[in-house]
């Protein structure tokens, strides 16, 4: 029992510090943010922090891992439909994209820039949050494809067509387009119909 409270504990903490850090991120950027900036708002002191991180990168990877925890404990709650895949698949794509929306756009930018340019964090996005989310959407378009509900051609290329489309819009909104940003609520529904009728589904 102790030990479960000690783990419950430890959890909390972690949580809350990734909450000050993202909040400080997003706000001031990755590099320009220190660990004591991190500490400051988490309240704490800032020798506590690499009680639980390492470094800097070390907490964007925790930020990164609750982003995807939170995205796929959403995602598991929502009933496989085989008679609307459509509106299976809006759903699908609405808990991705309505994630991100208000602050956390900003802390995706911040995200997305250290991807880039910082090997390590980029190795690590890509083997434990993006490949997985890639292997996930490839198991349903093959269920749907061994169903007949959509073509069964290309199926591995076309999703990374759609991943890398939503990154896209993501983008294009972090800079500044005013018809996605009115728009957003929309997307899912949009992209449901074009990933569908775009593979030949009918109605």
């Amino acid at each position: 029992m102790t030990d479960t409270i000690q783990e419950q504990m430890i959890a909390l903490r972690r949580k809350h510090i990734l909450e000050a850090a993202a909040s400080v991120f997003a706000e001031k950027g990755f590099h320009p943010t220190t660990i004591k900036d991190i500490a400051r708002e988490a309240g704490i002191a800032d020798g506590t922090i690499y009680n639980y991180f390492k470094n800097k990168t070390d907490l964007l990877m925790g930020i990164m891992h609750q982003m995807k925890a939170n995205a796929l404990q959403d995602a598991a709650v929502i009933p496989m439909d085989a008679q609307d895949i459509r509106g299976f698949l809006r759903t699908y794509l609405r808990h991705p994209l309505m994630a991100l929306r208000g602050e956390h756009f900003a802390l995706f930018r911040v995200v997305n820039a250290e991807v880039m340019v910082n090997a390590e964090l980029r190795t690590v996005y890509y083997r434990e949050i993006l490949e997985p989310m890639i292997a996930g959407g490839e198991a349903l378009f093959e269920q749907w494809a061994a169903a007949g509900l959509i073509q069964p051609v290309e199926l591995k290329l076309r999703l990374r067509a759609v991943s890398a489309m939503m990154a896209g819009l993501i983008t294009q909104n972090i800079m500044g387009d005013a018809l996605l940003e009115a728009e957003w609520e929309r997307l899912p529904e949009v992209l449901a119909d074009m990933i569908l009728d775009g593979m030949g589904k009918t109605d």
